[in-house]
């Protein structure tokens, strides 16, 4: 599905229990409010869509969600583009035990039709090329810095330097490029595969791609934990899984 088919923050779908899922999908006790990293905004609207859940789906960058928790929101599940920011939360007692149920691959993109100008990681350092990437104590942020980080100083200071926009979330990235506003910018392969198009990947030297995981919780007092850990076990096994393979995610890393 086109991101802009899943374009709204704030998806409300059918009711909960249309036939044909497994019993993770059963019907729950109501709707469920999904607090979720951008880029999981195609398979989870997907998913709910499929299976008849009846969900509120609010997608923004995993710490501004993970931070929204610690203020006192009280979504009935969190799903964040790390494993950190739910490990950290289940051990302040906000969350239950996280479970690790993607992985992603970090690519770095660039719009189409602009492989002369960026064909390499390296073609990042030189001189007038402009880059996007994701703010610190974002995912996708980290994993950028720490894919440079592997270059050594020189080439990441140089890297660095050309930065152009810091983004809050991996969909500010993808606007950013969408729109022809940078040269380049850090992504998940999933956002290429979301773009229709519109966005070329070019993939990191083996050596440097980060293990992306994706991990996801209940939230302690929320309103709906029976609903909330049916949708967890349906991204493991049954419609929540074929919608994320289907979006470019794949299995929890080994």
């Amino acid at each position: 599905m086109s991101r802009a088919a899943a374009a709204s923050l704030l998806l409300l779908v059918g009711a909960v229990g249309c036939g044909g899922g497994s019993d993770a999908e059963a019907e729950g006790d109501g709707r469920v409010i999904v607090s979720a990293a951008s880029s999981l905004e195609p398979a989870f609207s997907t998913y709910a869509e499929a299976v008849g859940i009846d969900a509120r789906q609010s997608f923004a960058g995993s710490d501004d969600l993970a931070a929204q928790i610690r203020q006192g929101v009280k979504p009935d599940l969190y799903a964040a583009a790390n494993s950190s920011l739910p490990a950290e939360l289940h051990a302040d007692g906000l969350v239950t035990k996280p479970v690790v149920f993607a992985s992603n691959e970090l690519v770095l993109a660039a719009p189409a039709g602009s492989a002369s100008t960026i064909g390499s990681l390296s073609d990042l350092a030189r001189d007038g090329i402009t880059i996007a990437i994701g703010d610190e104590g974002v995912p996708v942020g980290d994993y950028a810095r720490e894919v440079l980080a592997g270059l050594g100083r020189p080439e990441s200071e140089a890297i660095l330097a050309n930065v152009r926009s810091l983004e809050p979330d991996v969909a500010g990235i993808v606007g950013k490029l969408s729109q022809g506003a940078v040269d380049a910018g850090f992504v998940y392969i999933t956002d290429v595969v979301a773009a229709d198009g519109d966005l070329e990947a070019i993939e990191l030297p083996a050596r440097l791609e980060p293990e992306v995981a994706y991990g996801a919780a209940v939230v302690e007092g929320a309103d709906n934990p029976k609903g909330a850990k049916e949708f967890i076990a349906g991204l493991l096994d049954g419609a929540g899984a074929d919608a994320l393979r289907e979006a470019g995610f794949g299995p929890p890393p080994g």
